[in-house]
């Protein structure tokens, strides 16, 4: 088996081995992940943070060892929690977004590959859980991003790449995809018993999981529907005041702490 590590700020990750292919996840700086299959431009990888596959450039990874993978592997993830933020190696500077990993990270540096970086940004605490109050924090910090299908970033995100990414830097592993993340948690009987910091999950016509959003407070939730926005919530599902009409239906909400 080969491995790999990102060493650019993002790199997105693709349904199949073509340029042209549909983006359904970004990779961000830190990720490590297995090589499972080889083409001549593509590899087609596992990721090791949440054991998503997908299609990479192989122009935008570099080969890390069996030893170097699984020391990061099994080592408390670092990641940053700052939106965005700079990196240093010598004299080089590579911006990162909140959620990159910092391997053998400690006091301001880490390594990849025997290269030394620099960070003086802030960075989560492992094996330290956030709270509630802590992720409705962290989410309003993406007020206003652009939604972009298969997005990890304030700069472009999707529902469930942020979903994941807000309880990411509160130390808090749930898989990519709204469908998957449903399957976690403890479920409510009723939207009256969920808290601020819950996770709400809603379903289409054929009752597949389609979309995502966090509660930020008593019927309000924060989700990414063309922009990350705040909206009305309640038994029936989102409710829209700008079209005046519900957009999501709600399955089911859960708590994950």
């Amino acid at each position: 088996m080969k491995y790999g590590i990102i060493e650019f700020s993002i790199v997105p990750g693709r349904a199949e081995a073509s340029d042209k292919s549909e983006m359904v996840t970004q990779l961000l700086f830190g990720d490590v992940f297995s090589i499972l299959e080889e083409e001549d431009k593509f590899i087609r990888i596992k990721i090791d943070f949440d054991g998503y596959e997908c299609w990479i450039c192989k122009k935008q990874y570099a080969p890390i060892n069996n030893d170097e993978f699984l020391k990061i592997s099994n080592e408390p993830y670092c990641c940053t929690t700052d939106l965005v933020q700079l990196i240093s190696n010598n004299k080089n500077l590579i911006p990162i977004i909140q959620g990159s990993s910092l391997p053998n990270y400690k006091n301001g540096k880490f390594s990849i590959n025997n290269k030394t970086f620099q960070f003086n940004g802030n960075v989560s605490t492992p094996n330290q859980i956030g709270s509630k109050d802590k992720i409705v924090e962290d989410a309003l910090m993406y007020l206003n991003a652009p939604y972009m299908w298969g997005g990890k970033s304030p700069f472009g995100i999707d529902c469930s790449g942020f979903t994941q990414i807000i309880y990411k830097i509160n130390n808090i592993v749930i898989p990519r995809d709204a469908h998957q993340q449903a399957k976690l948690g403890e479920g409510y009987s009723f939207i009256e018993e969920a808290e601020a910091g819950d996770i709400a999950f809603f379903d289409n016509d054929e009752g597949k999981i389609t979309h995502v959003g966090i509660l930020v407070g008593r019927n309000k939730i924060i989700h990414a529907s063309g922009k990350v926005r705040i909206d009305r919530i309640d038994h029936q599902g989102i409710f829209n005041t700008e079209t005046n009409a519900y957009s999501h239906k709600l399955r089911i909400i859960k708590t994950l702490i």
